[in-house]
Formats: C-alpha cells, sequence, structure tokens
C-alpha cells in the first residue's frame, strides 16, 4: 500500500470512529426531550453523555484536518461545494454545545425548555445532513475537468441522498436509544429500551433499502459484505434489545454503525470524490494527494501521538462507566432568602 491508500484508511478510520461515538451522542439528544417525564429525567438523559460529548466532537476536527493536510484537493472541492450544508452543520454543533452549557445556568422551565429544543435541533440536523454529505459523495456530484464543485445545492437534494439522511437519522437514534438504556436506571431506561425497538425497526427498514442501493450503484464485493454485516448486526442489536442485554445491543448497533461507515468507503475507494459529469474528472487517492513528504510526516506524528489520545479518552469512559438515576440529580438550588432590613435608630425605639 502507498501513503496515500493508508491515509485514505485512516480517515475512513477517524470518521467511523466520529460516527461510532457522536452517533449515540446525537440519538440521546434527539430522545432526551421525548422520553423524559420531568426535569430530573431529562437531566439524567443530557447527563449520560455530558463528560463526553466534546471528546466525540474531536473525532470530528481530526478528520477534517487530517483530510486538509492528506488530500488538500480533496478538502478544498468538498467544502467549497458542500459549503451550505456544512455551515448548516456547524451552527447546529455550536448551538448543541451550548445547550449543553447554558441549560442549567438559570432555573427557570422556559429557559430550560428553549434550551432543550437547541439539543434536539442540534443533534437531529447533523444526523441528517451528515447521511446527506456522504451519499452524495458516494454517488457523485458535478466536478469539472479543473476538479471543481460547479453544481447547485438542489444537486445534492436529490432521492438517494434524502435516504441516506433518513436512515442515518435513524441509526443514531436507535444507537442513542440503546445506549440511553445501557446508561441509565428506573423508568427512563424502560422508556429507551421501548424507543429502541421502534427506531430499530425503522432503522433496519431505511438502512436496508440505502444499503442495498448503495451496493448495487455504487458499491464493490468487498463493500457488499460490510453492508451484509450492517444488517445483521442492527437485526441482532434489536434482538438484544428485545431480550434485555443492554450491553450486546449498544455493541452490536455500534458493529453496524462502523459496517455503514465501511460501506461507504469501500463504496467510494479509490475515488474520493467521485464527478458525475465525467469520472475521468474525478478526485482520486491519487491526484487529490499531499505531497510524499507531508504524508510521511503526518504519519509519524499519527504513529506517535494517536495511541495517547486514545489512551485518555478510553479512560473517560471507565471513570464514566456506571448508571445513573433521577436519585443521582441534585434538586436546583433554592435563591437566597431576602435578608429582613435592619431595624435601628429611631424606628427600633418606635417599635419597642
Amino acid at each position: 500500500m502507498h501513503l496515500t491508500d493508508i491515509w485514505f484508511l485512516l480517515i475512513a478510520v477517524l470518521w467511523t470512529g466520529y460516527f461510532f461515538l457522536e452517533g449515540f451522542d446525537f440519538g440521546v439528544g434527539i430522545l432526551g426531550r421525548f422520553l423524559a417525564a420531568n426535569d430530573a429525567e431529562r437531566r439524567v438523559a443530557i447527563n449520560t453523555i455530558g463528560p463526553v460529548w466534546d471528546g466525540n466532537e474531536v473525532w470530528l476536527l481530526v478528520a477534517g484536518g487530517a483530510t486538509f493536510a492528506a488530500f488538500p484537493h480533496w478538502y478544498a472541492t468538498l467544502f467549497s461545494g458542500f459549503y451550505l450544508p456544512l455551515l448548516i452543520i456547524l451552527i447546529a454543533l455550536i448551538v448543541r454545545g451550548l445547550a449543553f452549557e447554558y441549560r442549567g445556568k438559570i432555573d427557570s422551565p422556559t429557559w430550560q425548555r428553549r434550551w432543550d429544543a437547541a439539543l434536539f435541533w442540534g443533534s437531529l440536523v447533523p444526523a441528517v445532513l451528515w447521511g446527506v454529505a456522504f451519499a452524495n459523495i458516494v454517488r457523485g456530484v458535478p466536478i469539472d475537468a479543473r476538479r471543481e464543485y460547479v453544481g447547485g445545492l438542489l444537486d445534492l437534494l436529490n432521492p438517494y441522498a434524502l435516504l441516506g439522511g433518513l436512515a442515518t437519522l435513524a441509526l443514531f437514534t436507535f444507537h442513542g436509544a440503546l445506549f440511553l438504556a445501557l446508561k441509565t436506571k428506573g423508568e427512563l431506561r424502560h422508556r429507551a429500551n421501548r424507543a429502541a425497538r421502534g427506531t430499530g425497526i425503522a432503522t433496519i427498514v431505511l438502512g436496508g433499502v440505502f444499503l442495498g442501493w448503495t451496493v448495487l450503484a455504487y458499491g464493490t464485493m468487498p463493500a457488499g459484505v460490510a453492508a451484509i454485516v450492517a444488517a445483521a448486526g442492527l437485526a441482532a442489536a434489536l434482538i438484544a434489545s428485545g431480550r434485555g442485554r443492554e450491553g450486546w445491543a449498544f455493541a452490536l448497533s455500534g458493529t453496524a454503525v462502523v459496517a455503514v461507515t465501511a460501506t461507504l468507503f469501500m463504496s467510494l475507494y479509490p475515488d474520493v470524490m467521485p464527478s458525475s459529469i465525467n469520472p475521468a474528472y474525478s478526485l482520486t487517492v491519487t491526484n487529490a494527494a499531499s505531497t510524499p513528504y507531508t504524508l510521511k510526516v503526518m504519519t509519524w506524528v499519527a504513529v506517535i501521538f494517536t495511541p495517547f489520545v486514545l489512551a485518555y479518552q478510553s479512560w473517560t469512559y471507565w471513570v464514566f462507566r456506571r448508571r445513573i438515576s433521577v436519585a443521582d440529580i441534585p434538586a436546583p438550588a433554592s435563591p437566597p432568602a431576602e435578608r429582613a432590613p435592619a431595624v435601628t435608630g429611631k424606628l427600633a425605639a418606635t417599635e419597642k
């Protein structure tokens, strides 16, 4: 394998890690608003991902940075052609981050409902648009001989891409429901398990159609194998959830997320961004890559620092591994009682 192939594989791994970890974050953000019966349960749902959500987004930053450094032509064409969808995703992620930080700053139901809505939309919008974006990348977009995107927004809103958005929305919601069931106790846990069954069926239907379309229209034999693994993982996760095996169910849904991402990248390779105008105009791992020296330096940096990042994130999940319930949520602090004005001078004498 050449360094260009290795870095394509590494970028695929980074996106896989992002979708695996941030996928259940999105799912919890979407479901928490509906499954929680009161504010305490909503705080439980938020606290299941509160210690880890920002670390999970690091995978996105590294994936974007690696693409910029290893495949600058891919990065330039992608971010110019997909500017509006990626901008919407960025705004949604910013609003979502603010919701985590500001929801508990004021003890007001109205304030908290608004931030709950921000968390919901900040999770749902990226869950849909990431599927739309990657489906378009696999399908191919209008790229001309100068390797520049020459299409418009409507070119991205095709049936295959919209189906991809619905499939990733269902997949991440199912993944989040299983994570919520794994990390909580009490009624919220039972409601999360019931939600997992409903979203699991929707995921199998939407995901099955999307993966079948991908393999038949754009895929290869390895992509077909990965799609079968994804379908089997989804079915097994649904069965495990129905039997109360929450740990196995979450692991199997995670396997499905990994296999779905693998299906997309296997269908894409050796292209990184196919042209729908002429295959000769497509960006590939060869013509979109940086110089060999740049890739060599990046490889050494990745070899040295990646183990530290993985170790730290694994430690974080280990520290916050236990289930939580409403009993673990402290009551909101009461505002301090107003002090009575001091009675002095003539007024004090009068009162005596």
